[in-house]
């Protein structure tokens, strides 16, 4: 929306939500989400067409168009729980725009739905609409966190799905001159409804089945001695592959990847293809199969027991520039090195203790409901400590995991690092940031994903 504001200054843009503390934060110098590049959009233009307010009714009503932002969470309980999306707050965005609405409007989605929501909202606004017309278009957002700005500034494609009736092609058309403002036609794609829809699961399915594909590899190139970094390279120079998303790692998070394959698994199960949902679930596996052997090889190299011995995590978000740690892997990293009695100290750059706190204790999917809905007081973790300087969180440890490729790792004084820690001083890299050769040649002993083991690994191996 801040973009949109930028871009096309004679629209007025209103963000509207029902939490207090957020709007007031967006109204603030600090802004509640970090992203480069976004505290400067929404400066310059905060109070000339950009607005943040908590009087929903009012702008939902006077608005013609509005996007629909709110949270698709996985179902935790009922039909498809731990599968499909819930749409509890979808429902009751639609009512309520029923429900003001005195004029005809354009109701897009922007959360990540299930294939035919659009067809329940409809259905939804349709039969509480008291004459008002509505149409519903889909238009996915396809940008990445961390580099969200760029690319809306400068984005592959913008989608919009809409229904094939004259009234849904005006309705495209309308949005399509919003986007035209700075988007060339030719990357505007129109669609129907459905498509448009599925095109996001598909696309985040696909992305996340090429990490899941790569750290399958992973692991045979260290049973092997093959290097990870080579094997994805030779395989990325072919051009029908392509060279990104073959970065090996702990695994992947997000707020999407894990969400969107369930949703898919959970359609292809309610249309009666077991075998297509049987292989999505693969996917998600695989991730949970790699986030399991990190631990492993952790507990495994440090004579199979991390109990009362401090581990430095260094980076919780589920990578680096951006504060989100929605299903990052360094939650279940650091449960399952806390379950083997572990003490942590970590350190990210963008991650509060608070947040990382909550991340420990909350349980799956909850982290996507909103706050209000979410424990109120979740009880701290007595053995994890978070620290706001990477020396710190090594200081006196046994080991040090690297958990999201922040680009200051990659620049520490690892000679101070290693002269600080307990003997023998170990490294499991789980973004393969640093230079192993290096960190040896220091007197480490050193994990990376995917990389020949050191001998000393290869002596202690670790049992999957």
């Amino acid at each position: 929306m801040a973009v949109i504001a930028l871009k096309c200054p004679t629209i007025e843009v209103v963000v509207v939500d029902i939490a207090v503390s957020r709007i007031n934060a967006w109204n603030s110098d600090q802004l509640p989400i970090y992203e480069p590049g976004l505290d400067g959009v929404v400066k310059e233009c905060r109070g000339r067409n950009l607005f943040f307010s908590t009087d929903v009714e009012k702008h939902v009503s006077e608005a013609d168009i509005v996007f629909v932002s709110v949270n698709t969470p996985t179902k935790t309980r009922g039909l498809g729980a731990g599968k499909a999306a819930d749409l509890t707050y979808w429902e009751s965005a639609a009512r309520m725009i029923a429900d003001v609405s005195k004029s005809d409007k354009i109701v897009v989605e922007k959360s990540t739905v299930p294939v035919k929501t659009a067809e329940a909202i409809e259905k939804i606004l349709t039969h509480n609409s008291k004459g008002i017309k509505f149409q519903i278009l889909s238009n996915p957002e396809f940008l990445a966190e961390g580099t969200a700005i760029k690319d809306l500034f400068n984005p592959d494609r913008v989608l919009i799905g809409g229904r094939e009736t004259p009234e849904g092609q005006k309705a495209i058309n309308k949005l399509k001159s919003v986007y035209a403002h700075w988007v060339p036609e030719n990357r505007i794609l129109t669609t129907n409804l459905w498509s448009a829809e599925l095109s996001k699961l598909a696309a985040n399915a696909f992305l996340a089945q090429r990490i899941s594909s790569v750290n399958a590899i992973s692991a045979l190139c260290e049973a092997t001695g093959a290097d990870v970094a080579q094997v994805a390279y030779s395989v990325g120079t072919d051009s029908r592959i392509g060279p990104k998303f073959l970065n090996a790692s702990v695994g992947f998070g997000g707020s999407c990847f894990q969400k969107d394959i369930l949703n898919l698994v959970y359609i292809c199960e309610c249309n009666g293809l077991p075998e297509v949902a049987e292989y999505w679930k693969q996917v998600i596996k695989i991730n949970d199969y790699q986030k399991n052997r990190f631990v492993n090889r952790v507990v495994a190299s440090m004579f199979n027991t991390v109990s009362n011995k401090k581990i430095a995590i260094l980076g919780f978000a589920f990578k680096k520039d951006t504060g989100d740690t929605r299903e990052t892997p360094a939650i279940d990293v650091c449960k399952g090195l806390l379950g083997d009695k572990a003490l942590l100290s970590i350190y990210d750059p963008q991650v509060s203790e608070d947040q990382i706190q909550r991340d420990l204790t909350l349980s799956k999917f909850e982290w996507d409901h909103p706050t209000h809905l979410q424990p109120m007081s979740p009880t701290t973790v007595k053995q994890v400590s978070v620290v706001w300087d990477a020396y710190e969180a090594t200081k006196e440890a046994h080991a040090v995991c690297i958990l999201t490729e922040w680009d200051e790792f990659k620049n520490l004084d690892y000679q101070r690092i290693y002269n600080n820690m307990q003997k023998p001083a170990f490294i499991f890299d789980g973004r393969n940031v640093v230079d192993g050769d290096k960190l040896r040649a220091i007197g480490f002993i050193v994990f990376s994903i995917g990389k020949p083991l050191d001998q000393w690994l290869k002596d202690m191996p670790a049992v999957a």
